[in-house]
């Protein structure tokens, strides 16, 4: 049996603050804000792992109001939720995801979130995509005030 999932995430983009995106930390000026380490497209496949089996969302499972999560790597958040999805007997077949921000340019850097997340998700780097576009300078993102990730995962029942 199959199941797909969807995520979406959203953060700010303030100076003073790392850019962690896809568990690799990208220089730039500006980071994102959050309770912890704020990495958006983490936290989508998070969502959409979730969302795959009816599981909630990544705020049930890791409250920005309780202090243990404060300033967590967020490879732990997606650890922990792969061992959610590990206990129902699921498996990780692929992530596809896209990146919506003006800067920085993030290409160099996919290849290795591909191999951050495969490593996390038991997966070959070539099933996990990471794409990135801009808004072409329209709305919040656009603005860089924000930036934003998507994430779909395909989960399959595990046949023991």
């Amino acid at each position: 049996m199959f199941r797909i999932g969807f995520g979406i995430d959203f953060h700010q983009m303030v100076e003073g603050r790392e850019l962690w995106i896809g568990g690799v930390q990208i220089p730039h000026h500006k980071g994102a804000l959050g309770h912890s380490d704020a990495d958006v497209l983490l936290h989508a496949i998070c969502d959409a792992m979730l969302g795959a089996l009816a599981l909630g969302d990544i705020g049930i499972h890791f409250p920005n109001t309780d202090p243990a999560y404060k300033g967590i790597d967020s490879k732990l958040l997606l650890q922990h939720t792969y061992g959610l999805i590990k206990a129902r007997n699921y498996r990780v077949v692929n992530v596809d995801s896209s990146i919506c921000l003006e800067a920085p340019k993030i290409k160099k850097y996919s290849g290795d979130m591909c191999k951050v997340i495969a490593g996390i998700l038991e997966i070959t780097e070539e099933d996990v995509s990471v794409k990135a576009t801009t808004t072409e300078k329209m709305g919040f993102v656009g603005r860089e005030e924000g930036l934003v990730a998507y994430a779909n995962v395909l989960l399959q029942k595990s046949v023991d």
